[in-house]
């Protein structure tokens, strides 16, 4: 069977659950029972309309359940927001956080860029003047099944997740979603994430790019925008290495002995015992600091030992996949997030529950990341079939970020051997620097001057400028008095 008859295989047997509580129904029967235009109707069950703490806002907001595997119960959440002004002229854009097994709602849509950031110790909601869904229409997907609120009724499914089991899945959500909400389907589509959505996001516009040959299948994507986002592994892991060394992190023998003894460009890199043991020297160092934000400070929170959890280093040395150390800037914001998500009454609000039978929320799945199957090498075949095919793609990287460090991001680009259109040059937003930046043939790379891996959280403003000239396909701001440009 072919991706695109795959592909029309998944969507007939699809389904979406109006919450959770409600009866699943079948699309292709809801079609013979009521009609095609009659669908929207369980875009209104979503609606969100008594969201503890929100303030007065002119847009609407939905959220709930969209299943993506009828046999298996498999039903990934979402929380989509309309653009503050003229929803109906603005493209749509799907932001994904990655892991993998960390929550796209609970870092993206409620720390960074969404409009309703959650509040100190989890109480409340407070709004953010610089939500992306000024410019655009924003989705948020809490994928793979097994982050968030996300889930399988089938165990089995949490035994093979991987690149492209996550691919798939966030492409039959798109299909189903679009189902319920029919306005967007010949919208202007983005595809927006940070961190291992580097390869989250790139693998779904190949698989939307595949299948566009389908017109039936079609979705209008015009581009890819990544933040510090993982790309091929072993310039993420030289990036790693170099960017600690050069930021005194590790010492100058450390640094030495990982660059004589590892090849990460092997499968057996962990096995040479000098590397091995450098590189946990290395990993030593940054559980003492917050490798996500080099020059902030670490959660503390009640005790010792909740700096201890929060700091734990996840690193698996049965592939070459980046560690992952749980925490972040603020890494505080994760216990509040998780506070937040699992009130009785903000489930309910969110269709999630019914507000007595809860489910249980955290930010990342650990499980996840430790029992990952599949993760592709390097993405950057991709980046090439895409810029080949028009595709727009921009690249963003907060310098104070440890964990996929600019210098990652950088050796990854420089293995694509892309012509340079504008060379690197400062990039200004309300007349004061913001980064740099550089443009090749089919990719704008920019940095977030004193910005962490999170960039959004760290630079609002700046974030969004730079969000508002990708969409527009416009240059970043190249003097001082350049107005920082938004739509209306």
């Amino acid at each position: 069977m072919n991706s695109v008859s795959m592909f029309k295989a998944i969507l007939s047997f699809t389904f979406i659950s109006v919450i959770s509580l409600k009866p699943v129904v079948s699309i292709a029967r809801h079609r013979q029972l009521v009609g095609e235009k009659r669908l929207t109707s369980f875009a209104n069950d979503h609606l969100v309309t008594n969201l503890p703490g929100q303030s007065q806002v002119d847009f609407r907001h939905y959220s709930g359940y969209v299943t993506v595997n009828e046999k298996n119960g498999r039903a990934l959440f979402y929380w989509f927001y309309e653009a503050t002004t003229h929803p109906e002229a603005k493209p749509l854009v799907l932001w994904l956080n990655g892991g993998p097994g960390c929550s796209s709602v609970g870092y993206g849509a409620t720390q960074e860029i969404g409009p309703f950031i959650v509040d100190t110790e989890g109480h409340g909601i407070k709004y953010n003047p610089y939500s992306w869904n000024r410019e655009a229409n924003m989705l948020f997907l809490e994928s793979p099944v097994g982050v968030g609120f996300s889930y399988s009724n089938t165990t089995s499914d949490y035994d093979i997740l991987g690149d492209d089991f996550t691919a798939n899945d966030a492409y039959a959500f798109l299909h189903s979603w679009y189902l319920m909400f029919p306005s967007y389907r010949s919208r202007t589509f983005y595809i927006a994430g940070e961190s291992y959505a580097g390869k989250y996001v790139p693998e779904l516009a190949e698989l939307i790019y595949d299948n566009n040959r389908d017109p039936s299948l079609r979705i209008d994507l015009k581009g890819i925008l990544l933040g510090n986002p993982e790309t091929s592994d072993a310039e993420d892991w030289s990036g790693l290495v170099d960017y600690a060394w050069s930021h005194a992190i590790i010492s100058d023998e450390t640094h030495k002995i990982i660059r004589e003894s590892c090849n990460f460009e092997s499968n057996n890199t962990w096995e040479n015992k000098d590397c091995s043991e450098s590189v946990d020297e290395l990993m030593r160092q940054y559980h003492e600091i917050d490798i996500y934000s080099l020059y902030t400070s670490v959660c503390m929170g009640d005790s010792a030992s909740s700096y201890n959890k929060s700091t734990r280093v996840m690193f698996k040395r049965s592939s070459s996949m980046m560690p992952r150390i749980m925490g972040g800037y603020d890494p505080c914001l994760d216990e509040y997030a998780k506070a937040f998500y699992n009130r009785p009454d903000v489930q309910k609000a969110l269709h999630v529950s019914d507000g007595h039978r809860l489910r249980n929320w955290s930010i990342c799945n650990s499980a996840i990341f430790s029992n990952w199957t599949q993760s592709k090498f390097s993405v950057l075949p991709i980046y090439k079939k895409l810029i080949a095919g028009g595709l727009r793609i921009w690249v963003y990287s907060g310098d104070t970020d440890g964990r996929v460090p600019v210098l990652a991001t950088r050796y990854s680009i420089s293995m694509l051997g892309l012509p340079i259109t504008k060379r690197w040059s400062p990039w200004y937003h309300q007349k004061q620097v913001s980064g740099w930046f550089q443009e090749y043939e089919g990719l704008t790379f920019a940095t977030f001057r004193g910005a962490g891996h999170a960039v959004p959280v760290f630079k609002p403003s700046e974030s969004l400028a730079l969000f508002s000239a990708f969409l527009l396909g416009e240059p970043l701001g190249h003097s001082r008095t350049y107005p920082m440009r938004m739509t209306c």
